[in-house]
């Protein structure tokens, strides 16, 4: 039964000890209000650290002069598709002509009326791969048709060998026929095909056209070669080249250079990614009267650390084979909003002129002694490294001293929580006892004022 206290008896309010406690509550709802700002600090403070890190996962991804170059290929793709490995192939061009495709051998049945009740007979089928190895594949009634001898040549599949039934489309009443193909094309892999022994069938069973395996014909700068498939790799260092069709006397041009737009548009989303960065800064910075820094990052040391820190990354000087050059040089400045800006014109002439140059400033340069010396790109990749670092970043002891913060004031409300509790329980228990007390002055009281009720009346006297 719950115990309640009321005017009835103590004349107090029924919710005394309600009301007592809120009193009590209300540092712990300020000290929920501090831990809520410092919470939106810790808050601003991880999207910062996201920022930085897509910035650094941009820096890594252009960090040295081979993940940075990017190369492009000009060439006739309805003949070829050309793709090249940009840390082994150069810039550069060459004459090319399709001479002939490579082929691989293959071979035709005899016709038969339908490719599934056709009956072969009953037999064996022999045939010998480019190795010389023989093979043999015995067929029973129950697959003595054209699917069914498929079927079986394409169970085995170490055999090299392909079969497909096909309709020739000749319209005769025999177009159905056994196409067998190996699977790799060129001279080395001339097959011997099949031989066919079947007895009792409804129609003679033979191969009737064979085309054999040959090697494609491509000639490069003028001189002729034979491959022996339709994919050519190392013919030319660093590409691949894709057959797609023979085109003889044909000569055409596969030139490959530098990729300005590809590593114009690598820059430029490293610059986005720094620019985030400052904006976040810029705009934490923004502070007007109406501005609750206290759940903000406005005028936090941290930021000024981080923009001083990016500010002199930006300006440092960087040693190249033509002396110390900036970042400004290529067309990378501040603008007046306090973010960079590419003056893509100045960056893509200058990259055009001397690709080194733009190389060296951003990935730095191999001194003659073996040494090498930083570029702009693995400064900033070094100074984002640092602010990332655990535990010792600016950005991870930022986050860890705020966690630090909110732990000490948890471990506050835990402490005046239990101190509260305590206190809730003696009240109730202290009220309980002041109840049954006032409740027996009160019994006792009324069973006084009973006996006096029942007595005679006092006569008067004299």
């Amino acid at each position: 039964m719950a115990i309640s206290f009321g005017s009835i008896n103590t004349g107090l309010p029924k919710d005394i000890v309600k009301q007592i406690i809120e009193a009590e509550k209300i540092p712990l709802k300020k000290m929920d209000g501090r831990k809520g700002k410092i919470k939106d600090k810790q808050a601003l403070v991880d999207e910062l650290t996201q920022l930085m890190t897509e910035a650094r996962a941009n820096v890594l991804a252009s960090g040295n002069a081979r993940s940075l170059k990017e190369l492009k290929v000009n060439t006739n793709s309805d003949i070829v598709d050309v793709t090249v490995d940009k840390n082994v192939a150069g810039t550069g061009s060459h004459q090319f002509e399709v001479v002939s495709l490579a082929q691989k051998s293959s071979a035709m049945s005899s016709g038969f009326a339908s490719r599934e009740d056709s009956y072969l007979g009953v037999g064996f089928i022999q045939y010998f791969l480019p190795d010389g190895e023989s093979r043999e594949i015995y067929v029973d009634s129950d697959n003595s048709s054209l699917d069914g001898v498929a079927k079986m040549i394409n169970k085995d599949g170490d055999n090299g060998l392909t079969a497909t039934v096909i309709d020739d489309g000749s319209g005769s009443d025999s177009p159905y026929r056994l196409l067998l193909s190996l699977s790799e094309t060129g001279d080395g892999q001339r097959a011997e095909f099949p031989y066919f022994y079947f007895v009792d069938g409804d129609n003679d069973f033979y191969l009737e056209q064979e085309r054999k395996a040959k090697d494609a014909v491509v000639k490069v700068d003028g001189f002729e070669v034979e491959v022996p498939a339709n994919t050519v790799k190392d013919l030319i260092p660093g590409m691949v080249i894709d057959l797609k069709k023979a085109k003889p006397g044909e000569e055409f041009s596969i030139q490959v250079g530098e990729d300005k737009e590809a590593v114009t548009g690598k820059v430029t989303n490293l610059i986005d990614s720094i620019n985030k960065v400052l904006g976040f800064i810029k705009e934490q910075n923004n502070i007007d009267q109406n501005t609750d820094t206290s759940r903000t990052l406005g005028g936090d040391s941290l930021l000024q650390t981080l923009e001083g820190r990016i500010r002199s990354t930006i300006f440092q000087d960087i040693e190249t084979s033509k002396g110390f050059r900036r970042l400004s040089d290529l067309g990378i400045t501040f603008q007046r909003d306090g973010l960079l800006g590419v003056d893509q014109k100045k960056f893509e002439s200058i990259l055009s002129k001397d690709y080194n140059q733009v190389s060296e400033i951003l990935v730095g340069r191999f001194r003659e002694d073996g040494t090498k010396s930083l570029g702009f790109i693995e400064n900033f990749g070094k100074f984002a490294k640092q602010a990332l670092q655990y535990p010792n970043g600016v950005l991870t002891s930022r986050k860890n001293g705020l966690q630090s913060k909110i732990d000490q004031i948890d471990r506050r409300i835990e402490q005046k929580q239990r101190i509260i509790n305590q206190k809730e329980k003696n009240l109730k228990d202290k009220f309980a006892r002041l109840e049954g007390t006032i409740s027996r002055i009160q019994a006792q009281g009324a069973g006084l004022a009973a006996l006096g009720a029942a007595a005679p009346p006092t006569q008067q006297l004299g």
